[in-house]
């Protein structure tokens, strides 16, 4: 991760290159982004980028890593109701569908098997932790509390921007969304529920 300026025409700079790498990224993928398109959205040259990340790829994982940390902090996993977090998890998908191509990409091009961040624990430790513990009392249902976030996850992901069957947008009608909340709701409680 880089550290941003600490003076605020810095920091403007800075923002600026992550809002346009982030939209780069997200249409284009690590080798499909380009440093130029980046540097000219951004209002900025190739110098100042690499000032602030180095290189291409570690602005992409600054990005990917941030994109990681908004999720936890936006959409905090709740092991008492799955089904919420998996709706929170949807609608968080139709605000930023970026955040969604972000990982997709990292996937293709960086971690086609396994774990997709590498720095996982830091992401899904306290997640982990709260599952085996609402798993302890009987509260979900038994197997590795990984796989079942990972269940949970996919199914928020269901109509997603990444989707293989249909990705859904924020400008849809309100009742597609709610519709698909509800279902959502639903088989996240059956899926999860203690047999």
């Amino acid at each position: 991760m880089s550290e941003q300026p600490s003076n605020a025409r810095g920091a403007a700079t800075y923002r600026r290159i992550v809002e346009a790498a982030t939209q780069e990224f997200a249409r284009y993928g690590i080798a499909g982004a380009r440093v130029e398109r980046i540097v000219a959205a951004a209002r900025t040259n190739k110098a100042q980028l690499y000032a602030y990340f180095g290189s291409k790829e570690r602005l992409f994982d600054s990005i990917f890593f941030a994109s990681l940390e908004r999720i936890t902090n936006v959409v905090p996993l709740d092991a008492g109701d799955l089904a919420d977090w998996a709706v929170r998890l949807y609608d968080e998908y139709l605000a930023r569908p970026d955040l969604i191509r972000l990982a997709t990409w990292a996937r293709l091009e960086r971690r086609p098997s396994g774990h997709l961040a590498a720095e996982h624990e830091r992401y899904d430790d306290h997640k982990l932790r709260a599952l085996a513990e609402a798993q302890a009392a009987g509260r979900l249902r038994q197997g590795d509390p990984f796989d079942l976030m990972a269940v949970v996850i996919a199914m928020s992901m269901a109509w997603s921007p990444v989707s293989n069957v249909y990705a859904a947008t924020a400008s849809e009608p309100a009742e597609a969304h709610e519709r698909r909340r509800a279902l959502l709701r639903d088989c996240v409680r059956r899926a999860v529920a203690p047999g």
